[in-house]
């Protein structure tokens, strides 16, 4: 299939990410729960949980973000023409998110402003819809530099002693749309929904309810379905090892692996060449997401970001996006000249260096305040 040229010219021209000021080590909580550190480190995958103070929650870290993307983008303020954030942290009911964000910037004017909600998907939705409106040459008319705002933020938190609890994490990515000075994003995806509760959190209730059995098996079953839709006719084993990086909503790392086991039984691969593609093109897209947890709708995003670096032009990286509920999508990226320099990781490495370790007592006091 060809690609119009003006589509593979539309994509992301600049990444930023925020992390949160605190984290704890899974061990620590292994502790406080009296249960065997190896259940979280070897059982989930995790090492350690990005934690908000009481001065930095959804808001600081989307407005965090999207400074260092726009900081980095050869752009201006006065360019962006949509911002759109996708989270399931919403500070209100009806306000959007990204009017939060939007003030913290001051951008203002004739911008198309609003926030996705689909779980851990709404990051995604609001990426696609942004490429859409670029290639859709819906912007100013005396303008071709307008560009979008695309945001991913979220707080995961869950109930004292819940299973999910060490999955927890926080942050945000934000991904100026424009030229695809960093990656191209293919104007054909691949995606997959079907009604399900498997993840869900009523109005009013302060946690999410899960069923984990039920939405591993969703997981898998989308991951399937979207990898068998983007392979398509062709050779499996060609079609992937032509990817340089397979990047996936990160929930916790083990989950990640069973649903590439999935992925490798329908295509009729052994264990051996499952755990080759684990090892080579999806295990280290995950080094960030293990450091900060699982942060909902950033947590794809983080992983691509990571992936990224260091690419060469025209390299290809799959992203595969799953938001319970459920609803998912396989994306096709493409290395721009601007991949290989990866100035984003300056971000990862400022917040991870100035960031704070607390012990178990000072989580339950975090908890309780």
């Amino acid at each position: 299939m060809s690609i119009d040229p003006k589509a593979s010219s539309v994509g992301i021209a600049s990444i930023g990410l925020q992390l949160p000021p605190l984290a704890m080590q899974v061990e620590e909580l292994a502790r406080l729960r009296g249960q065997e550190p190896a259940k979280y480190t070897i059982g989930l995958g995790c090492r350690e949980m990005a934690l908000c103070s009481d001065e930095c929650g959804v808001v600081e870290l989307a407005v965090g973000a999207a400074k260092r993307a726009l900081d980095r983008w050869h752009g201006d303020l006065d360019d962006i023409g949509l911002i759109a954030v996708g989270t399931e942290t919403a500070v209100d009911m009806s306000r959007p998110l990204s009017a939060w964000v939007a003030d913290g910037l001051g951008l203002r004017g004739a911008v198309r402003s609003y926030e996705v909600k689909h779980a851990c998907y709404g990051g995604t939705l609001a990426l696609r819809q942004a490429v859409e409106w670029k290639l859709a040459g819906a912007v100013d008319p005396r303008s071709d530099k307008r560009a979008a705002l695309v945001i991913a933020a979220d707080v995961a938190l869950y109930a004292e002693g819940d299973p999910g609890e060490p999955t927890q994490g926080a942050g945000a990515v934000a991904l100026v749309i424009d030229d695809a000075r960093v990656a191209s994003v293919d104007p054909v995806s691949f995606p997959w929904s079907e009604p399900a509760f498997d993840f869900w959190r009523p109005v009013g209730e302060a946690y999410p309810r899960v069923d984990g059995a039920f939405s591993l098996d969703c997981y898998k079953r989308a991951a399937q379905h979207c990898f068998r839709a983007m392979v398509g006719d062709r050779d499996p084993n060609a079609a992937i090892d032509g990817l340089a990086a397979i990047c996936f909503h990160v929930p916790f790392p083990k989950m990640v692996k069973k649903a590439v086991a999935q992925v490798g039984e329908g295509f009729g691969w052994d264990a051996e060449r499952v755990a080759q593609i684990f090892d080579q093109k999806v295990d280290p897209t995950m080094h960030w997401n293990r450091l900060c947890g699982n942060a909902y709708t950033a947590s794809l995003w983080i992983s691509v970001a990571n992936a990224l670096r260091g690419l060469s032009v025209g390299d290809r990286v799959a992203a595969f996006s799953y938001g319970s509920g459920f609803g998912a999508e396989l994306l096709m990226l493409g290395a721009g000249p601007d991949a290989a320099a990866g100035a984003w990781a300056a971000d990862v490495e400022a917040d991870l260096g100035q960031r704070a370790l607390v012990d178990a007592e000072a989580y339950s006091s975090l908890r309780a305040s």
